[in-house]
């Protein structure tokens, strides 16, 4: 346990005057809980030596009495108070536990490459974050506060328990070698179901995070009801494996209160037995009994505290997989970034798994600053890839890219992207603003500058024509809009960077040929100093290129301007003659 959950011991050293103060707070609560019994017990015995002495005054037994209400009273009130306190302390700071791991985890996220969340799903992500991060959070809070209250309870009881009598402290705590070996056995079993409840539920997650993300495609081929008996496949399982857990907690609590029970028993009867005898007083046992009384619900608690334990090592043990993994694209220089001469491709192979397939095959080219390199192929050619690439996203398996001659796993990473605008092939738009959308990637950019990118990619027109104009919402990963008004949105949010490379991956299949022409018309005419890389499978977007590459099965097969490569009569050529016949068409 001290494993997995020491992860956590940092956060118990940053909130230590909360947890050294709730701590306090227990001891002194429990100190004071003494004191109800001890006057009970005191009332208890005056009673009794009154009606025995025969010749006892009624007002003053009441007013002794009174007086021993006041103080069980009193140290109600008290305990009450540092009970409070207790919760305000380690509560609050389990509050912050849980508010710090969450940004810590955040923060581990936004580190790690694309290689890891090609291999983790969304909804698994976000369940570490959601479920298992409030999992832990039952432990530092609720559970530490219980398991300190019991250990702190048990010692002042059984201490002032033993002041009174040492055989009948012994006989009532007799049950608890049981409790011990119990919790010693079903701690694993508890852990075992609680690991495998969690998993499940990662599944449901990611499941329905996935349908969600879906919803228009089941709704078209009609499948709700098929997406809903699966949904139920896979709640049904965790509903199963949450039962087969509250089974455990259903056995366990009773027989808990079964062994508290079994102390009562022997608190009358051994005590009733020594009371006859001389050996203690009926007060005593009064006592007895209300001490057995306090620690029934901290004993109670500790089979669910120990149960949050178990849950939260089972969750922190999923949180830390995440948490130790080591981004394998990462900053490592903080020198000032320049772009002034070209982009070299020497050699490049890529594979996304070593037991894969090649993605890119010995590529290599060469691009000026302020030249236009176009990138065509048939999908699975390796376009998209070689983009990543350019992005650092990825590392080449064999081969360099280099930045003016300086390989860019030496570059500084942040200042390098900085420079790019890059459109993907899959256009997310944030459910935004369309201006908050737009200045995503330059947040100090002015109005005339938004104005003037979405004028270059073509979509100011339309923007002004909606009611709100740039304040209108565009939902959920921009819903709202139709795809080619979404690949414009996205393409004027990279070119109001003012970007030195322009990446361009098929961001332009949405729009009509008119439109198309006009956009690249444009980004010839404003960004004619901009590095621009344009990636598509259509020939009329990569035209006016200074250099045409042409993919296919990873490798490049052609290149050459569009004038060279239509003499070569190959497959560029043929590719273009049929799409200016689709056009015709």
């Amino acid at each position: 346990m001290r494993s997995e959950l020491g992860h956590l011991n940092k956060y118990f050293f940053k909130y230590k005057k909360h947890f050294i103060g709730g701590i306090i707070c227990v001891a002194l609560s429990n100190v004071f809980s003494v004191f109800g019994a001890i006057y009970v017990r005191n009332a208890f015995d005056t009673v009794a030596s009154s009606l025995k002495s025969n010749h006892h005054i009624l007002s003053d037994l009441k007013s002794q009495l009174f007086i021993y209400a006041l103080i069980i009273l009193g140290a109600a009130i008290v305990r009450g108070i540092f009970m409070f306190l207790m919760r305000q302390s380690l509560i609050v700071m389990s509050r912050n536990i849980e508010y710090d791991l969450k940004n810590e985890i955040y923060a581990q996220y936004q580190k790690l490459d694309t290689s890891f969340y090609r291999t983790n799903n969304t909804g698994d992500m976000m369940n570490r974050i959601s479920e298992d991060v409030s999992r832990v959070r039952m432990y530092v809070g609720p559970a530490i506060m219980y398991l300190v209250n019991l250990v702190v309870m048990f010692i002042v009881l059984i201490a002032s328990m033993l002041q009174v009598n040492v055989e009948l402290t012994i006989w009532v705590i007799t049950p608890l070698p049981i409790l011990a070996i119990s919790i010693y056995y079903v701690n694993d079993f508890i852990e075992k179901k609680s690991d495998a409840m969690q998993e499940q539920l990662s599944n449901v997650t990611s499941f329905v995070q996935e349908a969600f993300s879906g919803l228009r495609v089941i709704k078209s081929y009609s499948k709700e009801h098929s997406i809903t008996q699966a949904f139920e496949k896979e709640a049904d399982i965790y509903k199963s494996k949450s039962l087969a857990l509250t089974f455990v907690d259903a056995l366990w609590f009773p027989s808990i209160l079964l062994l508290v029970g079994i102390s009562s028993i022997l608190t009358v009867y051994i005590g009733g037995k020594q009371a006859i005898a001389g050996e203690i007083s009926i007060g005593n046992i009064a006592e007895f009994i209300i001490y057995i009384n306090m620690l029934s619900f901290p004993v109670t608690s500790l089979g669910w505290a120990v149960s949050l334990i178990q849950r939260a090592k089972a969750s922190q043990t999923r949180i830390n997989e995440f948490l130790h993994v080591q981004p394998t694209i990462y900053n490592t220089q903080n020198n000032v970034y320049e772009f002034n001469e070209s982009i070299k491709f020497n050699n490049v192979t890529f594979k996304y798994k070593v037991e894969s397939a090649e993605a890119l095959s010995s590529i290599q080219f060469d691009i000026k600053k302020g030249d236009s390199l176009g990138v065509v192929g048939s999908t699975g050619s390796g376009k998209s890839t070689l983009a990543q690439l350019m992005l650092r996203l990825y590392e080449p398996t064999e081969g360099h890219i280099y930045i003016d001659d300086i390989p860019l796993n030496q570059l500084n990473l942040s200042a390098y992207r900085q420079d790019i605008g890059y459109v993907p092939q899959d256009v997310f738009l944030f459910s935004d603003t369309i201006k908050n959308n737009m200045i995503f990637g330059e947040e100090n950019a002015s109005e005339i500058d938004m104005i003037n990118a979405a004028k270059d990619a073509a979509v100011h027109d339309n923007i002004i024509e909606f009611a709100d104009t740039y304040e209108t919402m565009v939902g959920e990963r921009g819903i709202t809009l139709s795809g080619g008004q979404k690949q414009r949105i996205a393409i004027a949010r990279a070119l109001i960077k003012k970007p030195k490379l322009l990446i361009l991956d098929d961001c332009l299949s949405a729009v009509d040929a008119e439109t198309e022409e006009q956009i690249l018309s444009n980004l010839k005419t404003h960004l004619n100093q901009t590095t621009s890389i344009i990636i598509s499978h259509k020939v009329s977007s990569v035209i006016n290129c200074d250099e045409i590459i042409v993919l296919d099965k990873g490798q490049i097969i052609e290149r050459g301007n569009h004038n060279f490569l239509i003499n070569q009569d190959g497959y560029y050529a043929g590719l273009y003659s049929k799409q200016m016949k689709e056009t015709v068409v």
